[in-house]
């Protein structure tokens, strides 16, 4: 079922990327767009929402020439060029420039740079960078030495491994190969709103945010996430962010900005940032993720990735829910899911009405 509220927000802002989700018609000309379509906007009380392009014409409505909604989206007509791109930049030896990325999807520099930020939220440098950092991170992982893990990621030294790795690993190839041994993580249990939180953090930002019914089983959880690691009390500022994150779970607002720590493979971190694009009081689902990211057929693991997250609420997997439109799986609960997805469609309205 379509939310008219949401349909009618994405409408005035223009929004482009709700192209795939629903169509309007506008009962005073008998025309049907897409959302994003240049057209002068219309009166709320002439404008209807259709699920599909069918949908609209079986009411009468005739398809726009601007934006010819009977025609596949945008997104869907760049989907394929853009996939054949990251399928390169995962499988090159060495970074493909951008002149050789928008040959392959057949488009010019300016338009494949833009189409690729736009489906995959993330500049192909940095895809290709993540990518590398995520292959290394598995490698590390599953036991392999810190030198031959960093040449088969795909970086041409170690000093290069070194340098990029502390921003998007949480730590040093060395680190992560023991396990984190050395870190220092900082960390606070709070009572919330619904339930228990637990923040640790280390000295570049949130690495962990947990929701659960009780801080000791919280703690122990932790601890099994982070074994090698010096666990320690929490500070001022771990604190003052502690209780930021109180008050959103008592009065969510759009904007939880916060420094991250985020740790995970290369396909994970995609997930996470089009989480971070859902806006409040929105949902999506798992296949319009995968959808997003250029892999239509990945429903699944964008749905590992969710599971996978072990930043609740700073990177919203709530704000994921099944095509159907039900509640799917949540690692700190449904009923927990079902309350953040509520409240902060709540706060949604209250400030567009404002």
């Amino acid at each position: 079922m379509l939310d008219s509220d949401q349909c009618w927000a994405a409408l005035e802002k223009r929004d482009g990327a709700a192209a795939d989700r629903f169509f309007y018609g506008v009962t005073t000309t008998g025309v049907y767009c897409r959302p994003g379509c240049t057209s002068r906007l219309p009166l709320r009380r002439n404008t209807a929402f259709f699920e599909t392009a069918a949908a609209a014409e079986a009411a009468g409505l005739r398809p726009c020439k601007r934006c010819r909604p009977n025609e596949p989206a945008p997104t869907l007509r760049h989907m394929a060029a853009i996939k054949k791109a990251c399928a390169l930049l995962r499988t090159s030896e060495r970074v493909p420039s951008l002149a050789e990325l928008a040959a392959a999807a057949a488009m010019s520099r300016f338009h494949f740079h833009r189409v690729f930020k736009e489906l995959t939220g993330t500049t192909p440098r940095d895809y290709a960078r993540t990518h590398r950092l995520g292959t290394l991170a598995q490698k590390l992982e599953a036991g392999e030495g810190v030198t031959a893990a960093i040449y088969a990621a795909g970086f041409g030294s170690s000093s290069r491994a070194y340098e990029a790795a502390p921003s998007a690993l949480g730590m040093t190839p060395a680190a992560r190969r023991n396990g984190g041994k050395g870190e220092r993580v900082r960390f606070v249990t709070v009572a919330t709103a619904l339930g228990w939180a637990l923040i640790a953090a280390t000295e570049r930002g949130i690495c962990l945010t947990a929701l659960g019914d009780a801080p000791d089983a919280l703690e122990a959880m932790m601890r099994r996430r982070f074994p090698q690691a010096e666990l320690d009390g929490d500070d001022w500022q771990l604190r003052d962010w502690a209780e930021r994150i109180v008050q959103f779970i008592a009065a969510p607002s759009p904007l939880l900005d916060l420094p991250l720590d985020i740790r995970g493979t290369a396909f994970q971190a995609q997930v996470w940032r089009a989480l971070q694009k859902i806006p409040l009081g929105q949902t999506r689902s798992y296949a319009e993720i995968a959808l997003a990211l250029g892999r239509p057929r990945a429903v699944r693991a964008v749905a590992q990735a969710c599971a996978a997250n072990d930043l609740a609420l700073l990177v919203p997997c709530h704000r994921v829910i099944r095509g159907d439109g039900t509640l799917a799986g949540y690692r700190w609960g449904l009923e927990r899911k079902r309350a953040l997805i509520g409240r902060e469609r709540a706060a949604a309205k209250t400030d567009a009405s404002g």
